[in-house]
Formats: structure tokens, sequence, C-alpha cells
């Protein structure tokens, strides 16, 4: 009398058992991508680049605050202004973090086209003059430099290109010419101008590209030297650029003279400064430099105030976070086999990094002055607010890279 029961029990457990196949999954797919976490490289990449934006803001203070006084901005005056920019920022990027890889295809054209229209408008009376070149823009009370914003769009629409030609990189008509026709005229819109560091970013933003999409270097030996003879020419047009050239080799530049010229005091009192630091610092806020003896010292040579504060290893450190950075970038590049996520996170690291490199290498005498200001650290809203964006669309290939081959690009 048993067995029927039995054999009924066997049966409703094996009729749930037969259901269950049909609910759980969808219900384990629909929670997975609900707490689905980005990988430790997202991670890695993330809380570099907010620990160098927040020291960032404090070298600001230390390094601002003498000359916002003076000026009548209070000794928080560019911090606060820096720090609005943070506040935007930095949410702004994880923002971008979220967006999919199909959007940076879709907006890449017309963010390149609508950056270079505003690039443009240097050209009017909007265009203002900064430091001898005129690649700023005046909007009543709201200044800002668009050439930052085109390093952004020209990163996406590098990898965007470059993905669709993924089968053609060894015909160099299909390489050479959109890239250096279409990303060459959206550099050659900021040199003329007279910006010799953001074009060199630039040119360096386009070569790093084509050399981590895999295109062979003896393609890129013309452009390469021709991009050189042009950086030469526009070295020598400029007076002023010209100066602080031969200022870099020596020329006129004699640090035991009463009289030391325009070009020179920029570089010597940097080195100065740095040297004053020795291995420990001075202490963070003593810096003498920034008393009015170092021109732009919250910005292009905020790295010589570093030096002066915390030393060596103040410095030392610093340039290793930039050194993480390019690790963290790198390993982004090494998870995923799609070229636009490659050649888009080379570029931002060639952007950054090689920023970052340029700008400390001119505080150390190694490189001629160029004005190009120190990524995530240096004092400057438009500069801030677009290298968090670049690394926000970097951010978005890091949170999937790891869990499944990113679509082919259109």
């Amino acid at each position: 009398m048993e067995t029927p029961f039995r054999q009924r029990t066997l049966d409703t457990s094996s009729s749930s058992a037969s259901e269950r196949p049909r609910t759980v999954p969808a219900t384990r797919i629909s929670l997975g991508r609900l707490v689905r976490t980005p990988s430790a490289d997202y991670f890695l990449l993330l809380g570099v680049t907010l620990f160098l934006v927040l020291f960032g803001l404090a070298m600001v203070l230390s390094s601002s605050s003498v000359d916002s006084y003076v000026s009548n901005g209070g000794f928080f005056g560019v911090l606060l202004h820096q720090g609005f920019i943070a506040i935007v920022g930095i949410p702004l990027m994880l923002v971008v973090s979220r967006a999919p890889l199909k959007f940076w295809q879709r907006i890449a054209w017309p963010a390149l086209i609508v950056t270079c229209l505003v690039q443009c408008l240097v050209f009017t009376p909007l265009g203002v003059t900064v430091a001898g070149n005129t690649n700023w823009l005046s909007v009543g009370s709201f200044q800002f430099q668009p050439s930052e914003a085109i390093k952004v769009a020209l990163v996406i629409w590098l990898g965007t290109i470059l993905a669709q030609k993924q089968n053609l990189l060894s015909d160099w008509r299909h390489v050479l010419i959109p890239v250096f026709g279409v990303g060459g005229a959206a550099v050659l819109l900021v040199m003329i101008r007279g910006d010799l560091g953001t074009t060199v970013i630039l040119g360096a933003i386009l070569f790093g590209a084509l050399v981590f999409a895999g295109v062979r270097m003896r393609m890129l030996a013309i452009p390469l030297g021709v991009g050189a003879v042009g950086a030469v020419a526009a070295a020598a047009a400029s007076a002023n650029r010209l100066i602080r050239v031969l200022a870099f080799f020596g020329t006129g530049c004699d640090s035991s003279s009463k009289n030391i010229s325009a070009a020179c005091w920029q570089p010597l009192h940097g080195t100065w400064a740095m040297a004053d630091g020795g291995i420990f610092g001075v202490g963070l806020g003593n810096s003498k430099a920034k008393w009015s003896w170092l021109p732009a010292a919250d910005n292009d040579y905020i790295y010589a105030i570093i030096g002066e504060e915390l030393g060596l290893i103040g410095a030392i450190v610093v340039l290793l976070l930039f050194i993480v950075l390019a690790i963290a970038f790198l390993r982004i590049m090494s998870t995923t086999s799609h070229l636009q996520v490659r050649v888009t996170t080379a570029a931002v690291m060639v952007w950054v990094v090689g920023q970052a490199l340029v700008n400390m290498g001119v505080v150390l005498g190694f490189v001629p002055v160029l004005g190009v200001p120190l990524p995530l650290i240096s004092a400057g809203g438009t500069a801030l607010l677009t290298t968090l964006i670049g690394i926000g669309v970097v951010l978005s290939f890091a949170r999937n890279v790891r869990r499944a081959p990113m679509p082919s690009a259109p």
C-alpha cells in the first residue's frame, strides 16, 4: 500500500525538478547583471586617478595661495575653482564609465566635428591669447581651452576608425589618409594658433594610436619625419618659442648673471626649487619659489613645487603613480582582443602618461619649455575635466573587458 504513495511523491519531486531549470537560470542571469562588479583593473585605474586628483588639490592650494591672494582672489581662490571642477568632473567620469562600446562608436565622428568647430572659434573675437598662444575662448567670465576637448574626441575617433580599418592596416591609403587627413587637420587647427605643447601631445596621440593598432613602423617613418620638421618650423616661426628653445640649449642663460632673461627665468627657478627640496623637502606649504619667484607655479611648474616641498621622495612617488597609471592602462589593453578598446586605451595612455612625462621633463630640464600641465594635478579646469572624461572612457571598457568579447565595430 505504501508503494503508490511513494511513487506519487517521487513523481511530484520529479515534476518540480523538471520545472526548476525553466525559471532559475533566468533569475540568475538577471541578478548577475544587476550585481556584477567591475574588474580589478577598473578599480586600479579609478583608485590611482582619484588619488592623483586629491593630491593635486592639496598641491594646488599650496602652490597657488600666494599668487591667488596677490590677485585679490583670496588664499583659496584657485583651489575653490579647481575643487569645483573636480566635484563636477569625478561624477561625470563615473557616468561616462557606464557607457557601452557602441555609444563611443556612434559619437566618434560627431564629437570630432563639433570640437573642431568650437576650436575654430579661437579665430574669432572670442579667442583669447594666454602665454603667447591664442587657443582659449572667453564667454563672459568663463574661459576655457577647446583644444583639450579635441584630445577626448580624437582618442574616441581613432579607436573607431582604426577598428573599422582593422583588415586594411597594411594599406597606407586606408591608414595614413584618414588618420593624418582628418586627425592631422584637427592638430593643425591647434598648431596655427601657437600652442606648440598641445600640438606635440596631439601628434603623440596620433602616432601612439597607430603603433598600438599594429601599423608597421616603416609606414610611419615618412609622417614622423614630416611631423618633426613641422614642429621645428613651428618653433622657429615664433620668436617666443624660438627663445625658449635656445634657452634650453643654454643660449643667454647664465645663472651667475644679475639680469636673467625672461626665457631663462622660469626653468632656472624651477631647477632651484627642486634643488632646494633635497631628499625630504622643506615641508608642505613651505615653498619659497611660490612667492612670485616661479611663474606658473600652480600649473606648468607645479612639479617643481612638489619637489621643493616634498623633496626627491615626493617627486619620485608622483612619478611612480603615473607609472602605475600606465600599468592599469596596459592591463586593460591586454585583456581584450577588440581593436577599438586597445587603440582608444592606448591613445588615452599616451595622452595622460606621455603628457606627465613631458611636464616632468620640462621641469627637470630634459625638454624645452612647452607649456603643458601635469595631468590631474596642475591647476586648470578644462584640462582636469577633459582628462577625467578621457579616463572615464577607458573605465567604460574596463567595466566589461574581462567578462565577454566586445562586439565588433560597425
